[in-house]
């Protein structure tokens, strides 16, 4: 399967996210940029995930229908075309690191995925529910990491 490059400007891959993209200090959703998005893509996914929060992963942002020619979404704002669904806190949009205080940095996974058609959730969908819905129709993607702790 083909790799989409999903990059941002604001961190490196598994470096610290910066504090203005946390919950608690200001709770902007970080800009991000991809290239290499399959010609065939009709709309990209983004999921944005914490592994570390328990068993279920802790969902941090998902967007749905962006726009497969977009290239890349500036800091604080929503992908071109997208849907934002309700994240883990309950609001719809980005919603920060917000890690127990004193644990260990937790990851946070930026995934980005081509799909060739919409995808199919639940009213109130968590990160496996989009696992799978993308299971089939994925033509590729792409990851990044940060991390973040209190």
């Amino acid at each position: 399967m083909a790799g989409i490059v999903l990059r941002s400007l604001a961190f490196n891959d598994h470096d610290r996210l910066p504090d203005r993209f946390s919950r608690s200090g200001g709770n902007i959703s970080p800009p991000l940029e991809w290239f290499d998005v399959p010609e065939e893509a009709t709309e990209l996914v983004l999921l944005v995930e914490d592994r570390d929060a328990g068993r279920t992963p802790f969902l941090h942002w998902l967007v749905t229908g962006i726009e497969a020619v977009s290239g890349g979404v500036d800091e604080g704002e929503v992908p071109p075309g997208g849907r934002t669904w309700t994240n883990g806190f309950g609001t719809a949009g980005w919603a920060g690191p917000h890690p127990p205080m004193n644990d260990d940095p937790h990851r946070y996974f930026f995934r980005l995925y081509a799909v060739n058609r919409p995808l199919e959730l639940p009213g109130a969908p968590q990160a496996p529910d989009v696992h799978a819905a993308v299971e089939e129709l994925e033509l590729a993607s792409g990851n990044m990491v940060g991390t973040f702790a209190r």
